[in-house]
């Protein structure tokens, strides 16, 4: 016969777990794709996803030749690869004191909602590869409008921006707004001024996190690239010398440079005379493009976001994706961006950040007590109880599965202070 919690054990599991939900704050933000329990375990919890496609434009009236252009669908994956557990156990004297054991729970969701906050921001923190630096310390609207600023000039859709600021740099931007805007029964000055308030500013909606990921100064010197060409051909699909088709994730590409000596994931740089362009214009900003270290794997070897879309080749998913003004040089040095270490704070547009939930499916007749709740963003809580005979001591524990993702790593940004 199956375990169940008593009706009071439930009427508490329901009153921390709205406590849970509320903590959200970052994940609420992410936007929900829905995984079915089947479609997760038949494709070893992860799926492809499609990106948006750009056109090519050509110009004059005789389009003859034009129409064998070949368009090429990008996709990326998605995976549930996030897993969040809180054990504990009560002994039979422990389990006199109901109240005890709601206060265990509330820690356990409060602790779950936190470590799913900090994924979300650091993963926010790690990937956006729209960088903006600012030598001074955080002061207003100019701030966002800088991050604005660098969207627009990459052809980021200007509708739903969203911007997370670590608490010290929110308030010193809510200060510059109590005071340049001061008047009495003002709507922006008065909450700046009594609740530290910024809200919707530059076009974006900005949200106050009481942490953020902390990015050390790049440690690189001297570094160049060490090899012609390099660019990248985005492709769809790649075959195995077998004979195997399989989906290929654009986001990244390994490049060879002289040195790895220093060098870190997340460390934001540009590349000698490589701009950004516009995603649909194609026309150069003016501006250099400005990448991301994803990870380290050699000596010699870097693999970065985005990738260098130079249209070097001149193939049409080249020209399709392009994202740089050209290619880099050999030599081409990378100089870095995040030359102080601080706080970072992520901003984005629309759906371009993921959250995936994921569910257990433990069997209640295996001598388990099962009790789940799902959030309103999805994210579902399974909280288990097994009763130990040995000792009359009772096993609890909370688990939350899910994946995150960043699909378009070129709508999703990142901003620092300070920095020299």
């Amino acid at each position: 016969m199956a375990n169940t919690f008593s009706k009071e054990e439930r009427v508490a599991f329901d009153q921390v777990f709205e406590k849970f939900e509320d903590g959200l704050v970052i994940s609420n933000l992410f936007n929900k794709y829905t995984l079915d329990d089947v479609t997760a375990e038949r494709t070893g919890n992860t799926i492809w996803r499609p990106q948006p496609y750009i056109a090519q434009v050509f110009t004059g009236i005789d389009q003859s030749a034009n129409f064998n252009r070949n368009y090429t669908q990008l996709s990326v994956p998605t995976t549930l690869g996030y897993s969040f557990a809180v054990p504990l156990t009560l002994s039979a004297t422990e389990l006199r004191d109901q109240l005890q054991e709601k206060r265990l729970g509330e820690a356990a969701m409060q602790g779950l909602a936190s470590q799913i906050n900090v994924a979300c921001s650091n993963l926010a923190a790690l990937t956006g590869t729209v960088f903006v630096k600012r030598t001074a310390a955080a002061s207003g609207f100019d701030d966002i409008a800088a991050c604005d600023d660098a969207f627009n000039r990459n052809g980021v859709p200007m509708g739903n921006r969203k911007a997370i600021l670590a608490s010290t740099h929110y308030n010193a931007m809510a200060s510059n707004l109590a005071a340049s805007t001061r008047t009495f029964g003002n709507d922006i000055s008065d909450p700046a001024l009594r609740k530290a308030f910024v809200g919707d500013i530059a076009g974006f909606e900005t949200y106050k996190a009481d942490y953020g990921y902390r990015l050390t100064a790049a440690a690189g010197s001297g570094i160049t690239l060490n090899a012609a060409n390099q660019y990248y051909t985005p492709k769809a699909t790649s075959v195995s010398a077998t004979g195997e088709v399989s989906n290929v994730d654009n986001r990244y590409q390994t490049i060879t440079v002289n040195s790895t000596t220093g060098v870190k994931a997340g460390d934001a740089f540009t590349l000698a005379s490589v701009n950004e362009v516009h995603h649909i214009t194609k026309l150069d900003t003016g501006s250099s493009k400005t990448f991301r270290v994803v990870s380290v794997p050699s000596s010699t070897t870097l693999v970065i976001t985005p990738p260098i879309i130079s249209a070097g080749g001149g193939s049409d998913p080249e020209k399709q994706y392009q994202n740089c003004s050209a290619t880099p040089a050999s030599n081409a040095a990378l100089t870095w961006l995040n030359t102080t270490s601080g706080l970072v704070n992520p901003f984005w547009q629309g759906d371009a950040f993921e959250i995936v939930p994921g569910n257990y499916r433990p069997v209640e007749d295996a001598g388990l007590a099962v009790l789940r709740a799902t959030t309103a963003n999805g994210v579902t809580v399974t909280m288990t109880r097994q009763g130990k005979i040995g000792d009359l001591s009772c096993q609890y524990r909370w688990d939350t599965f899910l994946g995150l993702v960043n699909k378009q790593p070129e709508m999703t940004g990142a901003e620092m202070f300070s920095q020299a």
